[in-house]
């Protein structure tokens, strides 16, 4: 990638843009670009969330973009780039994302207000059909192997290895070859240099370092 060409950091649920500020000053040092966007994670759709995030993209004057998602900002990411094939996304990194489904997610939901908690954009997730990946799009996953964290308060059976929030099995995508697996937990991983590390790797050269 061209190092000129922005780095969008996007955050997951509960949070807002200042807590990937760590990730985003760590892939600065490496010489990118970086920088950090929030959206809310409650009281929007996915749908909204990934059309708010489209047309900030649109503002950017760069040819093409590159985004490091944590979570359900992955979700986010990969929405809008399945409705606006016309926004240019070189390289998505997906950090904890999960793709598949979520466990813990649908524990939380049984429990008194867990609905509200999860908010509207899980939920759409959760109920609506997985975009495929695009194919102009180079995506890399970094899933975590330390479980521990608030999934297991909700979901103490959450199925083995996970992240303590996501399995490694929801965060498998279709077609994806670039995966890399790391002893940090779900939010962990915001603060981890090794996840740093092989973020600047693969937006780099497309692949993560040995």
């Amino acid at each position: 990638m061209n190092a000129a060409e922005p780095v969008v950091v996007v955050h997951g649920l509960w949070m807002q843009g200042p807590v990937m500020g760590l990730l985003a000053r760590r892939l600065g040092g490496e010489g990118f670009a970086a920088y950090t966007w929030s959206y809310p994670t409650l009281r929007r759709s996915l749908s909204e969330n990934a059309e708010r995030f489209a047309r900030h993209c649109m503002t950017l004057a760069a040819p093409r973009v590159h985004i490091v998602a944590h979570s359900m900002g992955g979700l986010v990411a990969l929405r809008m780039l399945e409705r606006h094939r016309e926004l240019r996304c070189g390289r998505l990194l997906l950090l904890g994302t999960p793709y598949g489904d979520s466990f813990a997610a649908r524990r939380l939901a049984r429990f008194p207000g867990g609905t509200a908690l999860l908010g509207r954009s899980i939920a759409e997730w959760l109920d609506g059909p997985r975009p495929l990946p695009r194919g102009d799009t180079e995506i890399g996953i970094i899933a975590g192997t330390r479980g521990c964290g608030l999934g297991r308060l909700v979901a103490p059976d959450l199925p083995r290895p996970n992240d303590g929030a996501v399995t490694l099995r929801e965060t498998a995508v279709p077609g994806v070859t670039e995966r890399i697996e790391l002893d940090v937990g779900h939010t962990g991983m915001l603060l981890s240099r090794a996840v740093a590390r092989q973020c600047a790797a693969f937006l780099r050269h497309g692949r993560f370092a040995a």
